[in-house]
């Protein structure tokens, strides 16, 4: 319903369809957002966008970007910053931090079940054709122990909150997940634009993230009784991530390689410098599989390190996250998530999955092909947006070239329905109007899992769009965890 309350509210819009983060009704304000919306309601759109503006010169100045493939008039691209914070209650962050220590531990497990003796298989809980069907499956790392038994130590899992108002996982992103400097600078630019607001709300930090992460690494070196060398490995400056790259082992102070810095000698990793070679113990890849050893995956690639696999499955130098992780977050796997969780912890899932249609079933199949102006269609090893029908807001061409693709390998497609995601305010051309939002919190796992209270609040800043991808129009704000 359209709204008539007073400015800068005018246009808001509720719809009982969708969770609103700020509003239970129109006018009333949930608790955490009262003084936000008092505050909101003292200032013009003037001042309003003039802040505004004071961001998106911060981020212009502390060349925060990101990068669009495909696009003829420039990839470079500011990373667009929403002004009004995301708000999430202490209650709501200790379920959401619960259900996350659960995944992550369960995910694990299955890992080195899958690369070990495979019991889950066994017991028929996932089916066999799953797992070695899936493109990320590595046979290479099989039998292969990797430190402290943690195959995933960086994670962004993909949260969204439904129309009753809990938290769902979305989806697992457990290869190389991006998004995390954005997390860091938006709290940087919120606290520099909006200091008054922010520092009398109670708001957990999220600063540490850099020390955590390198906790975090180091914690899985194979070597003992040493400070160990850390590494961040970079496909380099053409990278899509390559800002966070560079943000992230700055916040570390480890050195910034690519694969032509790195040689393998006897198994064992060295980093070139100006001091001769340097034994390397930890490195955090934000390569994928298929690049990083050109003996053993994609002979063309010139971004990895020729030996590095081999060293690897030695035990001298440990990789986050591990080689083979992929099969966890395949999309077709997500959908045994929960089944996976109560095999090896004998507990019910804390955060629930969204409803998944498995297209390799017939009769699965034979419903989505009937209903795709219905449900959103993923292909399962995409990401960013990329390999996606969204039913809804399709064209019959659109779904005619996808009932083809599943029709041709139904193995690599998912579906689900399209989802109610929550909206949250935004300041949008002047006004504060409602767009639709999810969330990535990240998780580390080391000598223990630790999670930096907050994450990346993604926003779909065209209207009514359900895509919050930076790549295909959406942005980001500030979310704040509250202490009490």
């Amino acid at each position: 319903m359209q709204s008539s309350w007073s400015a800068p509210f005018t246009q808001y819009e509720l719809d009982e369809t969708f969770f609103d983060e700020m509003f239970a009704d129109p006018g009333a304000p949930r608790s955490q957002y009262e003084a936000l919306y008092q505050v909101l309601l003292t200032m013009s759109a003037e001042e309003l966008d003039r802040y505004q503006q004071a961001a998106d010169l911060s981020f212009l100045h502390q060349g925060i970007t990101f990068t669009v493939y495909g696009n003829e008039k420039g990839t470079e691209k500011i990373f667009p910053y929403d002004l009004l914070p995301r708000i999430i209650t202490k209650d709501e962050w200790d379920t959401i931090e619960s259900g996350l220590k659960q995944r992550i531990t369960a995910l694990n497990l299955f890992l080195h079940d899958v690369y070990h003796e495979g019991k889950i298989l066994a017991d028929g809980i996932l089916p066999y054709e799953l797992i070695y069907t899936c493109q990320h499956y590595r046979r290479e790392m099989q039998d292969v122990d990797v430190p402290r038994n943690i195959y995933v130590s960086v994670v962004g899992t993909d949260l969204i909150r439904l129309e009753n108002g809990r938290f769902a996982v979305l989806e697992d992103n457990l290869r190389v997940p991006s998004g995390v400097s954005y997390m860091l600078a938006n709290r940087q630019v919120m606290k520099r634009t909006l200091p008054t607001l922010f520092s009398g709300y109670g708001v957990r930090p999220v600063s540490h993230y850099g020390q955590v992460l390198l906790a975090t690494l180091k914690a899985l070196a194979p070597r003992q009784n040493i400070d160990p060398v850390v590494v961040v490995l970079t496909p380099g400056v053409y990278n899509s991530a390559y800002y966070e790259h560079t943000f992230l082992a700055r916040q570390m102070g480890v050195e910034l390689v690519e694969g032509r810095d790195l040689l393998v000698h006897n198994n064992v990793v060295y980093m070139r410098s100006t001091r001769g070679l340097q034994r390397v113990d930890v490195i955090y890849r934000r390569i994928d599989d298929d690049f990083l050893d050109p003996l053993a995956f994609r002979p063309d690639s010139a971004l990895g390190v020729a030996g590095l696999l081999n060293a690897y499955r030695a035990g001298n130098v440990a990789l986050a996250n591990a080689i083979g992780t992929g099969i966890a977050d395949d999309k077709a796997l997500y959908a045994y998530v929960p089944k996976i969780i109560r095999y090896y912890l004998d507990e019910d899932p804390i955060l629930p999955n969204i409803e998944t249609f498995l297209l390799e079933d017939p009769k699965q199949r034979a419903h989505v092909l009937a209903n795709l102006d219905k449900l959103v269609v993923k292909a399962v090893g995409e990401s960013g947006g990329y390999g996606m029908l969204i039913g809804p807001h399709s064209t019959k061409k659109e779904q005619e070239k996808f009932h083809d693709l599943i029709v041709a390998n139904p193995r690599n497609y998912i579906a689900q329905p399209t989802l109610s995601l929550s909206r949250a305010p935004c300041f949008i051309d002047g006004k504060v109007d409602s767009r639709h939002v999810d969330l990535r919190p990240y998780i580390l796992y080391g000598d223990e899992i630790r999670i930096v209270p907050g994450g990346l609040t993604r926003v779909a800043l065209k209207k009514g769009s359900l895509v919050v991808n930076s790549s295909q129009g959406g942005g980001s704000k500030d979310t704040w965890v509250l202490s009490e």
